[in-house]
């Protein structure tokens, strides 16, 4: 039985592309700077939300219509662990509220020349470290206990494109609102 480590030169490469481009826009964003995911902590600065719920709304909006129109023919939903993801976003949350980053902004962060990302980057390798470790336990008493498969969508039993048009007339309004205040 033969490994494979890493995916086709033609995947690496269309990967590279699109990490280039992630970075190109955290950078002119400016979520990549201590003080503008600080200033999101502080309500004073919406600009992560802002580009956070852009995201959501153009990443679903392309999803459901490549689903639609029979591009990819079914979108996976893996199960997954609601407890694991409410420990998880509190881990998260400290980490990236102790930090002044998240994971993806440290590494813009840092190829920008600021040099107190770097000790964050260190922290994120320490902090995978370990939940490698505790990894067996993790999943033996959190994440095989509390499986889901269900989304929103098949919660509330209405379609997707719903709720994403629910989130961008909720985002163009609260956008206002920001802006309006000087957000």
């Amino acid at each position: 039985m033969s490994m494979v480590l890493f995916a086709t030169p033609s995947l690496l490469i269309q990967g590279a592309f699109i990490g280039f481009i992630f970075g190109f826009l955290l950078q002119k964003g400016t979520v990549s700077r201590f003080n503008t995911i600080v200033g999101q902590f502080l309500l004073k600065d919406f600009t992560v939300l802002k580009i956070m719920l852009s995201a959501i709304i153009i990443g679903g909006i392309g999803m459901y219509s490549l689903r639609d129109t029979n591009t990819i023919f079914k979108m996976p939903i893996d199960s997954y662990s609601l407890m694991g993801s409410i420990i998880g976003g509190i881990i998260f949350g400290c980490g990236m509220t102790l930090f002044g980053y998240c994971p993806g902004t440290s590494i813009a962060a840092w190829a920008e020349g600021a040099h107190d990302a770097f000790f964050g980057i260190i922290g994120i390798f320490v902090g995978s470290a370990l939940f490698e470790l505790c990894y067996p336990w993790i999943n033996a008493h959190i994440l095989l206990k509390f499986q889901s498969d269900e989304t929103l969508s098949s919660v509330l039993q209405v379609s997707p494109w719903i709720i994403l048009i629910a989130l961008t007339i909720f985002s163009i309004f609260f956008f206002a609102f920001l802006e309006k205040n000087e957000l």
